[in-house]
């Protein structure tokens, strides 16, 4: 099970996900509380080892704007996390992850879509992503595409987190919010994260 803990804003936080397996460390770079510049993801990223893939979160960015940003923090997978055309992400020259609302996925744009891997989030707000929402999960299987390579969003909790893969079955889950207190990355909420995310690995 593959694990990204997104919303990293200190060499702390990043360090805590590292040594409890993290997979993916996220960077927001859109319009949000756990936004930080392209300097200070370079400098956190540079403590991770090369094991650990480094996600950069855009929000109906410019290629342009998101080429230089990915190149100044080091990343190695851009998240597009908005209303980003199929054409955007073909011409970008780093790996995708695509972001889609379980409440608004069209099903032939999910086909279509040229990512390496897709994002199944929860519903639209106010913000995108990291609102601690979660949805029903039984939705995924009631579409009548279902990739393979989808990774989970949206509320999940060391609590919940590994009812939600047994339910939703996805290559790996995300986090932000719901590994942390105060508003502040916890360590000790996503060490238990990813043990339980994992867990299902263990018992197979």
């Amino acid at each position: 099970m593959l694990v990204k803990i997104c919303g990293i804003q200190t060499v702390h936080a990043a360090k805590a996900a590292v040594e409890a397996g993290a997979d993916f460390i996220g960077f927001v770079f859109a319009d949000s509380k756990r936004k930080l510049s392209p300097k200070d993801a370079a400098l956190i990223g540079s403590h991770l080892p090369p094991s650990v893939k480094k996600v950069g979160v855009f929000v109906n960015e410019t290629k342009e704007v998101i080429e230089k940003i990915a190149s100044v923090a080091n990343l190695d997978y851009v998240q597009l996390h908005g209303d980003e055309p199929a054409s955007l992400a073909s011409e970008l020259s780093y790996p995708v992850i695509k972001a889609f609302s379980i409440n608004s996925v069209d099903v032939e744009t999910l086909k279509d879509y040229p990512c390496d891997y897709y994002l199944l989030d929860s519903p639209v707000g106010k913000f995108r992503g990291g609102n601690g929402k979660t949805f029903d999960w039984s939705l995924i299987e009631k579409l009548t595409f279902k990739p393979a390579n989808f990774i989970l969003a949206g509320g999940l909790t060391p609590d919940n987190v590994n009812q939600a893969i047994q339910e939703a079955n996805p290559l790996g889950v995300d986090v932000s919010s719901g590994v942390e207190t105060a508003g502040e990355k916890d360590s000790k909420k996503i060490e238990e994260f990813i043990t339980n995310a994992k867990r299902k690995e263990a018992i197979k």
